[in-house]
């Protein structure tokens, strides 16, 4: 939400109650020393950011008084209340999918503006691959979270016969999904992954 240097070094200072020297807080941010030691001043200045002396070094926080502080820290929650928001969308759909898995840079917490959100939708047993209250279930889902993240959403659909075999698959795809999976709702990864093919 809050791009380029100053958004990074937010999400650093938010996601933390320590303070922390420059050094780390451009280390951790992904930003140059150079970058950062023109941020934080500015920060500090907006009063989002305290700053205090220990020598050798400065130390920074963020003020959790400050109303604005509040609201990134809230911002830095985002993906968590995200997670439950696209489980709670998954679990009213008519029919209901065995699972829904997250996966990708949302799900390693890497994700901005322009990644998608990547999702495995396992389609339950009694459910056809051509069923027209499915397709609809999985598109007003698909909607939904659109217009949660404002990120494109990419669903991969499963049948549920061919989960476990896939996950089983050293494919980088079913490795990318196995590695980052985050179920938001129905049978967990382990379960899926454990079943055989009937």
């Amino acid at each position: 939400m809050i791009p380029g240097v100053q958004g990074r070094i937010l999400a650093v200072l938010a996601e933390t109650t320590a303070e922390l020297n420059l050094r780390t807080i451009a280390r951790l941010a992904g930003v140059s020393p150079a970058q950062a030691s023109r941020v934080l001043p500015d920060l500090v200045g907006l009063g989002l950011v305290e700053r205090r002396e220990a020598p050798p070094s400065a130390l920074f926080a963020m003020v959790d008084d400050n109303i604005a502080a509040r609201a990134v820290r809230a911002l830095s929650r985002s993906r968590e209340a995200v997670l439950r928001e696209l489980g709670t969308g998954a679990a009213l759909l008519d029919p209901s999918p065995e699972s829904v898995i997250v996966f990708g840079s949302f799900a390693r917490g890497e994700a901005d503006d322009s990644s998608d959100l990547d999702v495995v939708f396992v389609r339950p047993t009694d459910v056809g691959e051509d069923d027209d209250r499915w397709a609809a279930a999985v598109e007003a889902w698909r909607t939904a979270a659109r217009r949660l993240t404002g990120n494109r959403v990419q669903i991969l659909e499963v049948g549920h016969r061919d989960m476990s075999r896939r996950l089983r698959s050293t494919k980088p795809l079913w490795a990318d999904v196995t590695r980052d999976a985050i179920t938001v709702y129905g049978a967990p990864i382990e379960e899926l992954r454990g079943r055989r093919s009937a």
